[in-house]
């Protein structure tokens, strides 16, 4: 008994072609096979309002079938020979699946885009702290897929390019129809490369590509830091069968510095300092991160901690002409009193009975007093 196509869509007779579609697909979703494996039920409720929409769907097989039932619309729907409105059902079922059903555009294989690329590769480079500050050429070795320099990366012998698969017409993919679904694998005959090459080069065995050695020359920027990484275009690994070179990235690691420490492009440094300068004020000299001297003013009654600003002694900014400042830390040193000359000591007495001069002592607790007001 055949079934009514607008009872299958639970549209009615009258209805238009925006009503129908909307049918076909609420219904369509509910019933398809991917949403219910091996349910056969599922799987002829879905033929069978397929079949109906893609007759009511047409203005011409549905006048037909209005007129002459079934026979009137040449027969209904062969799954078998595939969809014949492709573009409607690709538009439905892409909303569903986001795209993958029906004659799906192809897409080009690796091939059309200059074989595979290249991946990129990473080298640890350990330098000084004087090295970032002054740059440098760093000679790198390391091993890799090179371009084959016989076939010239083509993978064929004498560099003759490959020829596109007939196959798969150089798209790398194949597709069969399977009833009502359309699947798509690898080919077989090109592995997905949507090239043949029929000469392969001896040296690469037609992979346009070998191990070798890579000796280059890497610009280490000034004032580069810690953790910095120096791209080299194009010198990571060969790309297969002509396809991009990736690149290079030099991972810079600089070794702590016995005097300085660094933050950015300031410096930062400890210098021991005499209790007498400290107390009367003066001069130190000190030696900067370029090697140069650069005397230090020490003014009068400094303490320990103080840090004292030379201005563009410290690193040089990246890409730039400008340096940043170098801060030294002054640590007051007290004179050690077994080493104490005898003219030393009669200093110090004489010192202390200056500061004593006209002072009454006072006691521990009352100095802590006046100190901290919570006592």
């Amino acid at each position: 008994m055949e079934k009514d196509y607008y009872e299958l869509l639970g549209v009615d007779k009258n209805a238009n072609v925006d009503e129908i579609k909307k049918s076909y697909k609420k219904l369509a979703l509910k019933y398809h096979p991917d949403r219910n494996p091996g349910n056969k039920e599922a799987e002829e409720k879905f033929k069978e309002i397929t079949a109906a929409y893609e007759v009511l769907s047409d203005s011409n097989r549905r006048a037909r079938y209005d007129n002459c039932g079934n026979a009137g619309a040449d027969g209904g729907f062969d799954f078998n020979q595939g969809f014949s409105s492709a573009g409607d059902f690709s538009d439905i079922f892409n909303d569903f699946f986001g795209g993958g059903f029906g004659n799906r555009p192809r897409t080009k294989g690796n091939t059309e885009n200059q074989g595979t690329p290249g991946a990129d590769l990473r080298y640890d480079l350990k330098i000084t702290l004087e090295d970032a500050f002054q740059g440098m050429q760093v000679p790198v070795h390391y091993v890799t897929n090179v371009r084959c320099d016989l076939c010239q990366g083509v993978g064929s012998e004498g560099a003759i390019k490959p020829v596109q698969c007939s196959t798969c017409q150089g798209s790398g993919r194949v597709r069969s129809q399977q009833g009502f679904f359309t699947i798509e694998r690898t080919c077989h005959t090109c592995y997905g490369e949507g090239k043949i090459i029929h000469n392969k080069c001896k040296k690469c065995a037609g992979n346009g590509r070998r191990r070798d050695e890579v000796n280059i020359s890497v610009s280490i920027p000034k004032g580069v830091e810690d953790g910095a990484k120096v791209k080299v275009s194009d010198k990571g690994e060969a790309g297969a069968r002509g396809g991009k070179n990736g690149n290079l990235y030099v991972c810079v690691k600089i070794t702590p510095h016995k005097v300085f420490t660094r933050d950015m492009a300031h410096l930062y440094c400890k210098i021991p300092v005499r209790m007498t300068l400290a107390a009367l004020g003066g001069e130190i000299e000190v030696q900067s991160i370029d090697g140069a001297k650069i005397k230090v003013k020490v003014p009068e009654g400094t303490q320990t901690g103080t840090k004292l600003r030379c201005r563009e002694k410290g690193m040089p900014y990246i890409n730039s002409h400008a340096r940043g400042d170098l801060y030294i830390q002054v640590i007051v040193e007290t004179l050690h009193p077994k080493n104490l000359t005898k003219k030393q000591i009669e200093l110090l007495k004489a010192l202390q009975e200056s500061e004593n001069l006209n002072q009454q002592p006072e006691g521990f607790f009352n100095k802590v007093k006046k100190k901290y007001s919570m006592f």
